[in-house]
This record gives structure tokens, C-alpha cells and sequence, in this order.
């Protein structure tokens, strides 16, 4: 199978965020009183869109809490530098080899778009990617849209793209869009969850992708 258009999920796939997720999650819950989640809870609602997460946090919120807990969270995000997030190693040299190779790269991400703008400045990898999508600009994971306009807009076929992530929501939004899955256990959510979205396959590291895509 051969494809045009690689899609990547962004925290869990190719930044390793999780610590300064939660960080700044507990951080903007103390902020406002709220009882804290556990840090798997927390852990669970990563690569969902803010308000999505808040609601699956705290079912029974007040109106307008998740816009509260929005606020915080960004608040920190953007100053809290004691869990700093890196790249995982070798995603630079990965996306280079992508690029080369004549992939089409693209970003469907849960992030904000002011998060996702500064992860790629601050990473140099705004380059690498010819379309970004976040989940304050359209629908959140796992709904399709993110996928629908990645397509629309590069003018490719489902079945020609691919969509990498770690977490079910990127799967199961894969799934929700017909547009072919991989996996990648290094991240987020357990091989386990993983498969039951029916990837193609799961890669344990980055640097795997791309022998993966040419295994012939």
C-alpha cells in the first residue's frame, strides 16, 4: 500500500509532552479548586481537545468551566518550564527523510492552535509540514473533520493517506474518516488499545515509520 499524505498526531507521536501535559492540567485544577484527577485520568483525556478533556475530567461542571480550566491551563503551558517537552529522538531526522522521499506531511492534533504554533517554532519544524490542523479550529478527535480537511484541502484520496498517532482518538478518528491507520506504543495509550481501532500495523519508536512504509 502506497501513500501520498502522512498525517501525524502531535503530543504522544512526535513530542514526548505527557509529563507537561499533566503538569499543567493539576496546575490549572488547583488554580480553581476543582478536586485533581489522578494522573492516569489525566494521562487518558491527552489528545483531546480542551473542552473535551474538561468535560470527560469533570462530567458534571459548571457551565463554562472547561473555558476556565482553558484559560489556566494555557497560562501555565506557556511558563511552566520544570517538565519541558522534547522531540522524541530522531523525529527531525525522521520527518526529513519523509519530506525527501515526496510525502505530503501533515499535523491533526488536540492541541490549540496558539500551542501548536509555538511547539513548532520553538522545535524548527514548521517547515516540515504542509498543513496543520487543531482541535480549537474544527471538531475534536475522534470526529472525522480534522481528516476531512486535511483531504479537501491537499486533494487526496482516503485510502491514500495515512494516519500516525498514539492514542485510540487518533485511530478511531482514522477509522471515522476511512483513511488507514498506524499506531505507535511509545506514546500514550497501551498497544492493547491500539489495536482494537484495527491499525495496519504499530511501531515501537519513530525511527521506525519509515522502514515500516517501505517494507515493499
Amino acid at each position: 500500500m502506497k501513500f501520498e499524505l502522512l498525517i501525524f498526531d502531535w503530543d504522544g507521536t512526535l513530542m514526548d509532552s505527557e509529563a507537561h501535559i499533566i503538569e499543567c492540567v493539576e496546575a490549572a485544577v488547583r488554580d480553581l479548586n476543582l478536586p485533581l484527577p489522578g494522573q492516569d485520568a489525566i494521562r487518558d483525556i491527552i489528545g483531546l481537545g480542551l473542552q473535551e478533556a474538561v468535560n470527560t475530567l469533570f462530567p458534571s461542571g459548571r457551565e463554562g468551566l472547561h473555558l476556565e480550566v482553558a484559560a489556566r491551563y494555557r497560562a501555565h503551558f506557556f511558563k511552566r518550564k520544570e517538565t519541558p517537552s522534547e522531540l522524541f529522538e530522531g523525529t527531525r531526522e525522521v520527518l526529513d527523510e519523509l519530506l525527501q522521499q515526496g510525502y505530503l506531511l501533515a499535523v491533526a492534533t488536540g492541541k490549540g492552535r496558539k500551542g501548536l504554533d509555538y511547539a513548532l517554532e520553538s522545535t524548527g519544524l514548521g517547515e516540515f509540514f504542509h498543513l496543520t490542523r487543531c482541535a480549537d479550529e474544527t471538531f475534536s478527535k475522534p470526529h472525522p473533520e480534522m481528516l476531512h480537511q486535511i483531504l479537501e484541502q491537499t486533494g487526496v484520496e482516503p485510502r491514500q493517506a495515512l494516519m500516525i498517532g498514539d492514542t485510540e482518538y487518533d485511530l478511531e478518528m482514522a477509522v471515522n474518516a476511512g483513511v488507514p491507520s498506524l499506531g505507535v506504543t511509545y506514546g500514550t495509550h497501551s498497544l492493547g488499545r491500539l489495536l482494537k481501532h484495527n491499525p495496519l500495523a504499530c511501531v515501537d519508536r519513530v525511527t521506525e515509520i519509515p522502514a515500516w512504509l517501505n517494507r515493499g
